[in-house]
């Protein structure tokens, strides 16, 4: 059985020829995490539907500058990330971050309904303190923490070097902190 790596390129070599099956097949793998990479960054669900729409379509239209041997999660990540920043700007609104993306995940809290309130609580401090921080900040956090990717791949989808990640995080998370305690 080919490796998940192998499986990939052959996809990619094969939607390069025109192959339709292979294209869709890219975008059913990656679709959820491109749509929750735009929610964090629009913060609008219609808005992110609309960017991961548009940036599969440039990404595979590109598909002629993916470099072979290269992860495809993270070039596609970073177009659909540009697309929602895009659609952010040009929309000119202050959106919360990934409240929807939480809301779907949220995971169930044991010790019965006191307990699940008082996390939900923190919950909503959390991205409070989340939304008033700047967009560089809340990317970060939420490529690292909430979309679950890499130092790598974030640094891919944010079009920096893996070091800037750690350093722009570092910092990042000091301002959670001061909004809203150690988040540990």
């Amino acid at each position: 059985m080919a490796e998940p790596e192998e499986r990939e390129a052959e996809l990619v070599r094969r939607a390069r020829a025109g192959d339709g099956a292979a294209c869709a097949a890219i975008v059913r793998a990656h679709q959820d995490i491109a749509f929750r990479t735009a929610v964090l960054i629009c913060a609008d669900a219609h808005d992110a539907e609309e960017a991961v729409q548009d940036g599969f379509v440039k990404a595979l239209r590109a598909l002629h500058r993916f470099r072979d041997g290269e992860p495809l999660r993270p070039w596609l990540l970073a177009i659909v990330a540009n697309e929602a920043r895009n659609r952010r700007r040009s929309a000119g609104r202050r959106a919360r971050l990934a409240a929807h993306a939480l809301a779907a995940a949220e995971p169930a809290v044991a010790g019965g309904p006191e307990v699940a309130v008082v996390a939900r609580e923190r919950s909503a401090q959390l991205l409070a303190a989340l939304d008033r921080l700047g967009e560089r900040d809340r990317t970060v956090i939420g490529c690292r923490y909430l979309l679950d990717l890499s130092e790598a791949e974030t640094a891919r989808v944010l079009g920096v070097r893996p070091g800037t990640v750690k350093s722009r995080l570092s910092r990042a998370l000091e301002r959670l902190r001061g909004e809203v305690g150690d988040v540990r």
